[in-house]
Order: structure tokens, then sequence, then C-alpha cells
């Protein structure tokens, strides 16, 4: 077990030359790259409508919403599994910003002080409370997003993560649905926790029936680890007879990923899912490749969350053999406030620098990105004739 946050390492950075192997970029590096990205003139990554379909929207708590919904309960946030309380933003933010994966951690066991991003992510959870909470949490979401030319996106939620602490499913959806009738357009896609059991799913799902006219897709997050797919079968199967869109991670480069990807892409449900969430891993095997693009199935993919984990070379290269077969791939943000602070676009200009792609293999993304999409006709058809309207 990771050992408690001390106080004393509240002021404690991660070494900035930090990286797991030879090839990936240290926080030091990243640092650079979005420093690089933020002054970036590649104008048509920052002007093109875009669509987001892999963002969790816990995933999007900034330090300065979880400060404002802490100073609401009349209290200090806290950052992790320990109950250290924050004094300042700032610190928040330095806590931020040495977020570190699984992978890290194991390759710095001496180090007993660091934070995951599991860790990191279900800390915020407790905050979310009332209405007001989660639609606050929506709209800051929703806000960046428009800032950011995202025309429509399908963000996450964790609903097991909240009920089970007491929220009332009328207090989580009415927060984001005031959130979203003010905001871009979007659906809402429920994952199911997967380190929790396929009944505690099951329930959550007959509870959230109430709410269909807000969820378009039924997805499958958090930790991987002796956790495959196969287990929410029965699940997958019965919100398919009910007309939901199916779709669920397979993490980058955890235990078992290829099994997991194969069962997503072809037998989950009867036939497979209709979306992979990351997947990454497919590329390291021509037979995964060939069945998604055969299958005609789609992949959210989301670079910089990867760089904690794998080397930049090795990222690059998966995913240029995905883009090379012809997978239709929308580049998304996953958790960007834990993630370098990297949106939508950082993402995409890093997909863009990775695989050298053309203007014309960007523009052929972002239409992938719209038809992938759960969104009606009508809305794919008035994004892509406004994309039209833009490049000519």
């Amino acid at each position: 077990m990771l050992e408690d946050f001390e106080t004393s390492s509240l002021h404690r950075t991660l070494p900035t030359n930090m990286s797991i192997r030879p090839g990936q970029l240290s926080q030091q590096a990243r640092q650079a790259l979005r420093k690089e990205f933020a002054s970036t003139n590649d104008d048509l990554i920052l002007q093109v409508p875009k669509v987001e379909l892999h963002v969790h929207i816990e995933g999007t708590l900034t330090p300065e919403l979880r400060w404002k919904l802490a100073q609401r309960r009349g209290i200090k946030p806290r950052f992790g599994d320990s109950n250290t309380q924050f004094s300042t933003v700032e610190d928040l933010k330095t806590a931020y910003a040495n977020v570190v994966s699984s992978a890290q951690l194991r390759s710095l066991e001496q180090t007993g002080h660091l934070v995951t991003f599991f860790q990191a992510y279900y800390s915020g959870f407790d905050l979310l409370q009332t209405k007001e909470d989660f639609y606050d949490l929506a709209w800051n979401y929703f806000h960046r997003a428009a800032e950011l030319n995202v025309r429509y996106c399908e963000p996450f939620f964790d609903p097991q993560g909240h009920v089970g602490r007491g929220v009332s499913w009328d207090d989580m959806m009415d927060g984001f649905r005031a959130a979203q009738d003010k905001a871009v357009q979007s659906s809402w896609i429920m994952c199911f926790l997967r380190d929790q059991s396929p009944d505690s799913a099951m329930d959550c799902y007959t509870a959230a029936l109430k709410y269909k006219d807000m969820i378009v897709g039924i997805g499958l997050d958090s930790n991987e680890h002796n956790r495959p797919p196969s287990l929410f079968d029965e699940l997958y199967t019965l919100a398919r007879k009910d007309g939901f869109k199916l779709t669920a991670h397979c993490d980058v480069g955890v235990k078992n990923t290829h099994e997991h990807i194969r069962q997503v892409a072809s037998t989950i449900a009867g036939t497979g899912l209709d979306r992979i969430d990351h997947g990454l891993n497919a590329a390291d095997d021509p037979i995964l490749v060939d069945l998604i693009a055969r299958r005609g199935l789609s992949m959210t993919i989301c670079p910089w969350a990867y760089l904690r984990r794998e080397t930049y070379a090795s990222i690059a290269e998966r995913l240029r053999i995905l883009v090379a077969a012809g997978i239709r791939i929308c580049i998304s943000s996953d958790d960007p406030p834990y993630m370098d602070d990297s949106w939508v676009t950082h993402n995409m200009l890093l997909a863009r620098k990775m695989c050298g792609l053309t203007d014309t293999e960007v523009l052929k993304m972002v239409r992938d990105s719209v038809s992938m999409s759960w969104a009606s006709d009508e809305v794919k058809r008035a994004i892509l004739k406004e994309i039209g309207d833009i490049v000519g």
C-alpha cells in the first residue's frame, strides 16, 4: 500500500528527470511540450470544430474547482488517500502536477509520498454532494470545451462512486442536466466501476434507466487489474437490448490488455462492443488490428494519458499503426487536470507531432470523430458542414 501523503510532502515535487525507462518523457519534458503547444500557431487544430468522446467528468475536477467545492463545505481539500489538508490553491496545483501512474510508483518503491492517478481522482469525489456541486463540475468542463471549439461531447460519469456515498440520483443527474441544457451539445456515457461487482453494476443500471433520455451509452472504467470485461457480459447484453451504445476501457500497458481488447472487439454482448476506449496495445498484434478494422470499430485515444506509462516512441509507433490501418480514431483528453493540464487540443497537437499528420490526415481524424460519435444525424450533419465551411 502507498504510505500516507504526509504534511512534509506538500512541497515535495516529483524529480523532473524521472521516467520509467529510456525514451519516456520526464515531467520536465512533458511540461516543455505543454508550453510549446500553448504557444502553437497550428490554426487548423486550434480552430476546427471538434468532437470529444473520451473524457471523465469527474476527471475534469481542476485544482481551482476542488478548492471552491471544499470552501463550500467549510473544509480544506485533501488529495490522495490521506487526510492531509491543503492550505493554498498553489499547494494543490503542485500536488496535481506530481500525480504518478501505478507503473511509475512500482519503479520508485523507495518513495512513499507519491499520489497515483486513481488516488487523486477518487479523493475528489467526496466534494461532490449536491446538485450545485455536480452542476459546477459539468459546467466547468462544458465551458472549457466550448472555448476549445468542441461542438459535441460524450462525457463519462461514474455513478457508483457517488450513490454509494449517499448522493441521490436526482441531485447528480439534475446537476448534470442543468449544465448540459446551457452548454455544448452532449450525451452521457454511464461507466461501471470494473473493480466493483457485476451485481453492483446491475443495481446501478436499473436505477439509471430513469435517465435514459440523457444517457446514450454504457462504458466500463476504473482499475482493470484482473477485471476482464467478460465479467460484465450479462449487463452489456441487456444494455444492448435496451438500445444503449456500448464501449469499454482497455487500458494501456496493463496485464492482459490484449485479451481484454479481443473480448471488447469480438465477444462481449454476443459480437463485441461498438467502440474501444484506449486500446492502444492492439497495435502490438496484427490479428487484433485486423479484427478492429474488419469490424469497423472505432477507438478513443488519449495520447497524453500514456506519457507517464509508455515511451514517446512506443506511443507514436502504435498510433501510426492504427491510423495506417484506417481505424477511425477520436483523439480526446481523458482526465486533463491530472495529466499536465492537457485538454483535447493539446492531445490533438501531440497526435499530430507524434505521427507527423498532414492537414488532410488531421481533417480525416476530425471527421471520423464526428461519424463515430453517438450524436443524432442532425447534429453530425451540422458539425460536418461547419468543418467544411471553415476548411473549404
